[in-house]
């Protein structure tokens, strides 16, 4: 028998053989994928962290450096740096729970106290509908149970999530564990971002030959081009609708503005639909409160959708990642069935490389010249 041909029957027979392995023994696969995912868990964490502040901290790295021009101290330019971006990002939590948190609370307890009249007027309103479409033993009585139960579900875990963790004590010893590898590990990485890659290219270089070499660096410059322009643009989108839209409500109903500016800027972190769906969320709860004012928050929220996205966003993050409407839905999609809300978040930037990766091997088949990058 040929040499050759034995070798691919062999390859093919091994192939065969670990993918019914595979398939037979899927269950005890995936859990000791989860608790070897589990035991780096830290790790992971801790590439999240540095991925998140690895801009603003290069971009304090490169003030730090013009400050402290060409003298000795320039090279603490990166370790300022660093210790800059920690100290913004601590910032942004602390008042997150000192201002944001306890005016959430608020918000959600004087809607929960209201209901019954809000449910009520909302009746009056939709009775002469009611009446046309001949529905008049329509309710909105369990409609108001049902809401008061799901806030004061919502509310109790708001207020009562950080007793609930101190009670369980090896609970609480594996968060600040995992918490301070994370950061640990985040540090270093932060730190020593040109050293960690020199050395991750010398091994590439060491043990890959060099055409794949070449392909693999440039999928994952692609990779981390596009993760970071996502990252950056959802975050940038998130806080901004949200920030614009507590200061409108400000204006239509104060009372809830902090709800209603959490609700939409948790909702824009989700491509595409998340702000829509946080809109249509949050004209729901306007509606019960006044048809009037929900209308009008209706307009607003379109109005400022429009602005932000045209004119802001642009402007702030540059060119969109690229991937066509139908694929961002359909990798939302998909990554939520996958993955629930982890796989919402990281299913666009993937589908967009490879989206990217496709689409220029596509035009180097067919001798075309290669796409213009967006």
């Amino acid at each position: 028998m040929d040499r050759k041909l034995f070798r691919s029957i062999l390859w093919i027979i091994t192939y065969a053989v670990l993918l019914v392995l595979f398939i037979v023994q899927f269950n005890e696969l995936r859990a000791l994928a989860g608790t070897v995912l589990g035991i780096f868990q830290p790790l992971f964490i801790g590439f999240a962290i540095a991925f998140v502040l690895n801009r603003p901290c290069h971009m304090l790295a490169v003030l730090y450096d013009r400050a402290l021009g060409n003298t000795r101290a320039k090279k603490l330019s990166r370790p300022l740096a660093v210790g800059t971006s920690y100290l913004i990002l601590l910032v942004l939590i602390v008042a997150f729970f000192a201002i944001v948190l306890p005016k959430l609370v608020e918000s959600i307890t004087l809607f929960v106290n209201s209901i019954n009249g809000y449910l009520a007027n909302l009746q009056t309103w939709l009775t002469p509908l009611l009446d046309l479409l001949n529905l008049e033993s329509f309710n909105l009585s369990n409609l108001s149970e049902w809401i008061r139960t799901a806030l004061n579900g919502v509310l109790n875990t708001l207020t009562t999530a950080v007793p609930q963790i101190i009670s369980t004590a090896m609970a609480v010893v594996s968060i600040v564990v995992t918490a301070f590898l994370s950061i640990i590990f985040s540090i270093y990485m932060l730190s020593g971002k040109e050293k960690l890659l020199s050395q991750c290219r010398r091994v590439l270089l060491a043990y890959v030959p060099k055409r794949v070499n070449s392909v693999v660096l440039e999928v994952l410059r692609l990779t981390a081009d596009t993760f970071t322009a996502f990252v950056t643009g959802q975050l940038l989108e998130a806080c901004i609708l949200g920030g614009l839209t507590t200061v409108g409500m400000l204006f239509i109903q104060a009372d809830y503005a902090p709800l209603v500016g959490i609700i939409v800027g948790v909702t824009a972190l989700v491509p595409m639909i998340g702000a829509f769906v946080g809109g249509a969320l949050s004209a729901i709860l306007l509606l019960m409160v006044s048809p009037i004012k929900a209308l009008i928050f209706l307009i607003f929220i379109l109005c400022l959708q429009q602005f932000e996205g045209n004119v802001i966003y642009p402007k702030v993050v540059g060119s969109s990642i690229g991937l066509p409407a139908i694929w961002v839905l359909t990798a939302v999609t998909v990554g939520g069935g996958l993955l629930d809300f982890v796989g919402i978040l990281i299913s666009v930037p993937i589908a967009s490389v490879f989206y990217t990766l496709l689409r220029r091997d596509v035009h180097k088949r067919l001798g075309e010249p290669a796409p213009k990058e967006d």
